[in-house]
């Protein structure tokens, strides 16, 4: 699945990605690519902490 990311300059000078469909899903970097590798982590992040979270949630049948 493709997520669109935004890129943005950040009030610290560094930049800023963030995956609008998924929220809470941002990051940072020094450049470009940097923010780009690190949103990449973050949203592999965001879904193994949603599956947690609805295995979590979600009765077990034995």
């Amino acid at each position: 699945m493709t997520y669109q990311i935004t890129l943005q300059p950040a009030p610290d000078g560094l930049v800023l990605a963030e995956c609008p469909r998924l929220p809470g899903c941002v990051a940072k970097g020094s450049t470009e690519s940097e923010a780009l590798d690190n949103i990449k982590e973050a949203i592999t992040a965001w879904f193994w902490n949603e599956d947690v979270h609805i295995r979590m949630v979600l009765p077990v049948a034995v």
